[in-house]
């Protein structure tokens, strides 16, 4: 009887060793380029700067219908025609000569390519190219029939606060 346990525990502790000792298969590297992706998004924050200075902004093709925006002293905006008709207020009031434009800093690429978070600088300026505000922002995107399109964005002015 204790043969049989003896050479029961040695066949367990041999398979116990083989099986630990299986190499692990490789899982394939994904390989992103996050060169072109990059420069897709910036070719989207450029369209979205040409719809805002023409002061149009149902003509920015940025935001999923179901998208979310947080910017300073308002309550999140859910959804595409909520952020637009936020934006018509916004154009209401922003100069007849500034101009923004935006700049894509870093993107950061989730390994399937389906999502990529960007941080990016945004800055108005007057018709005599003087800094009038800038600020920063992150904006997620989602792969979504084969283009990226903005789910959230965030962003913040980087100018000092003034006095009302």
């Amino acid at each position: 009887m204790k043969n049989k346990i003896l050479k029961e525990g040695l066949v367990l502790l041999m398979m116990s060793m083989f099986l630990g000792c299986n190499e692990k298969k490789e899982v394939p590297i994904v390989t992103v380029d996050k060169d072109a992706i990059k420069t897709e998004i910036q070719a989207m924050e450029d369209a979205y700067a040409v719809a805002y200075n023409a002061r149009n902004a149902d003509g920015i093709n940025y935001y999923a219908d179901d998208a979310i925006s947080f910017s300073n002293e308002k309550k999140p905006l859910q959804g595409k025609a909520a952020i637009h008709e936020s934006m018509r207020e916004d154009l209401m009031t922003f100069p007849k000569s500034a101009t923004i434009s935006f700049e894509t800093k870093e993107v950061h690429v989730a390994n399937d390519r389906n999502q990529v978070v960007e941080i990016g600088g945004y800055t108005v300026v007057d018709s005599t190219n003087t800094k009038m505000m800038s600020g920063n922002f992150m904006s997620l995107f989602e792969k979504r029939d084969g283009k990226y399109i903005c789910i959230r964005d965030m962003a913040n002015s980087d100018m000092p606060k003034t006095e009302k």
